[in-house]
């Protein structure tokens, strides 16, 4: 499977990243990360392509990872449409305290809006 996971930084994303990563290695899916800009999240854009490369490379995956410009979701959805991408993957889908799930703004527009299967890792 070709997938897409999308990382902004905060803790949700980086977990999502390790868990794409283990289930790449266990199934061979290839794996691209893209990363966006996350105002809400503290690493720099910079750092976190060094950590998705250290982690694609230690699992001894293909390093194949991307730093996207301009609006989060919709670059997401586009590139997933350009390279015919399987599935995306999001961190995100924080539990309120009623139970709800609350999604943030770019998993949110990503839902909505992609074409291809998208995974939210909570």
């Amino acid at each position: 499977m070709k997938v897409l996971l999308g990382i902004g930084g905060a803790d949700d994303s980086l977990d999502a990243l390790h868990e794409t990563v283990e289930r790449a290695v266990e199934t061979g899916d290839e794996v691209t990360v893209a990363v966006v800009e996350n105002p809400e999240s503290d690493p720099s854009p910079d750092e976190l392509v060094e950590r998705a490369s250290e982690a694609l490379e230690e699992a001894g995956l293909e390093d194949d990872v991307r730093r996207l410009s301009g609006d989060p979701g919709s670059s997401l959805v586009e590139l997933a449409e350009r390279e015919e991408f399987d599935q995306i993957v999001l961190g995100g889908g924080q539990r309120s305290p009623m139970g709800k799930i609350r999604l943030g703004d770019i998993s949110e527009f990503v839902l909505l809006n992609a074409r291809v299967s998208v995974k939210l890792v909570r």
